[in-house]
């Protein structure tokens, strides 16, 4: 399998390379050359299959030349041996055609982990094949840095720095990033949004010099091995409820737009997917585009879902660029043109090509917490204020006969302020994390400025990385 960029001037890579690259060198996004198809026939056999050989079958052709599908099954099994539910990601029926799928069962129980808990393997794999190190930076809105944190933590030829915006996270997500002190492991708290840090990390991509120093990588969903990962949970959902030979539906509250693109990929493969519901906060800007092509950046508002505080959603580009016929000239002027003005022109061929698809639903804070008492009074369901949100956006685009799945992306304890406010009660945080509030804690304030951050970054890297 090769790799080309969203943005066409970057020549074709590999899995590996593009595992350990994360951002092709022109900016843009990798995505396969071609979507390998998987026939129904090949889908009904996955059933029979537990989620990491499933998994495996599913990921195997992205990682062709550079890991076989028993490497990858070894590695998945694992990833996922501690996860706390045997099913990885169960299905929980809520009412009548509408399902949860619960991928948040992982270490640091958010929906990352069913990702990120695979990637960790893959980097020192392919590192030590290599004899290499490279330092990974990330920018995170709550719940990839404490997933990317878990899975890298003292691995050899990995130096980890994570971006999150001070004070815009919840204190667990920010505990279970700052509290974990293995010597590989930098926090960085940005004064400034999630699209700041989102924005640092770019730049220090684009800054060719320190990139080649540091060895960058990236472990954001701007890296395709983390969509590649994120593609298996759609397929055993799907198949659990008739599928390929029943139609199905997905709800996703998004802030990056990489798991609803990861089920928009799923689709490309073979899965008969009719509808996309995005769930979105009071940042709305996914659904305004969605209902009425208005594809314009407002400044981020902090809400009771912040990991959705995002109004930049990197991963849009990869849609973009395939609504776009795959023409990487015409990709890289949007995207150059949206960053310089704000606002998005999206063809109407590209846009309608799109709503064919994927439909949006907004909740404000005051919606969400009505959604959480709703779901809690209905059925006696605990959501976080992430899954609330993609629950209503599944429940409103709902289709006759069509099973809806929405994905329950964090555990509700995450999120104690918003459930003590929606239901008078936060549910406990598992044993494993019980001791969370105890532990010291180890961060460091910076501004959000490129010099700042880059100064950091190559101060606390292994002299091999610098060397």
């Amino acid at each position: 399998m090769r790799y080309v960029s969203t943005r066409g001037q970057a020549p074709a890579s590999g899995f590996a390379e593009v595992l350990l690259a994360g951002l092709a060198p022109d900016g843009g996004l990798y995505l396969p050359e071609s979507w390998p198809v998987f026939s129904p026939a090949e889908l009904r056999a996955m059933r029979a299959l537990a989620y990491p050989e499933l998994a495996a079958r599913v990921i195997a052709p992205f990682a062709a030349g550079s890991f076989t599908e028993a490497e990858l099954a070894a590695l998945l099994r694992e990833a996922y041996a501690g996860f706390a539910h045997p099913a990885v990601c169960p299905l929980v029926q809520l009412e009548t055609g509408l399902f949860v799928a619960e991928l948040f069962h992982g270490p640091t129980l958010a929906f990352k982990d069913m990702a990120m808990q695979l990637l960790g393997p893959l980097f020192a794999a392919a590192l030590a094949r290599r004899g290499e190190h490279i330092t990974i930076v990330g920018a995170t809105s709550g719940d990839t840095g404490s997933a990317a944190i878990e899975a890298c933590r003292d691995r050899p030829g990995i130096h980890l720095v994570m971006l999150h915006p001070k004070g815009r996270t919840s204190e667990v997500q920010r505990r279970q990033m700052t509290t974990v002190l293995a010597p590989n492991i930098v926090n960085l708290a940005v004064a400034g949004s999630f699209d700041d840090c989102q924005d640092l990390v770019k730049a220090m991509f684009a800054d060719a010099p320190f990139r080649a120093e540091m060895a960058l990588s990236a472990v954001n969903s701007i890296n395709f091995a983390r969509i590649a990962a994120q593609i298996p949970y759609y397929v055993a959902t799907a198949l659990a409820l008739g599928a390929p030979d029943r139609e199905v539906a997905f709800a996703v509250p998004t802030g990056n737009f990489g798991n609803v693109f990861a089920a928009w990929a799923a689709g490309r493969m073979g899965l008969p997917i009719v509808r996309l519901a995005v769930g979105s906060n009071r940042n709305d800007i996914l659904t305004r585009f969605l209902a009425g092509k208005d594809m314009s950046v407002r400044a981020v508002e902090p809400s009771l879902s912040p990991s959705m505080d995002i109004q930049v959603s990197s991963n849009f580009e990869r849609l973009l660029f395939e609504s776009l016929g795959r023409d990487g000239d015409t990709t890289a002027a949007m995207m150059r043109d949206f960053r310089r003005s704000g606002r998005m022109t999206v063809p109407d061929a590209a846009w309608c090509d799109i709503t064919r698809l994927f439909v949006g639903l907004a909740l404000d804070d005051r919606a969400t917490t009505a959604e959480i008492r709703a779901l809690h009074a209905a059925s006696g369901y605990v959501a976080d204020p992430h899954s609330a949100i993609g629950i209503a956006a599944g429940r409103a685009h709902a289709l006759p006969g069509v099973p809806m799945i929405a994905m329950g992306t964090a555990h509700p304890a995450k999120f104690p302020a918003a459930m003590r406010e929606a239901l008078g009660f936060v549910p406990p945080l598992p044993p494993r994390l019980a001791s969370l509030y105890d532990k010291e804690e180890r961060c460091r304030d910076v501004p959000a400025d490129l010099a700042a951050v880059e100064a950091v970054v190559r101060s606390t890297a292994p002299a091999t990385h610098a060397a």
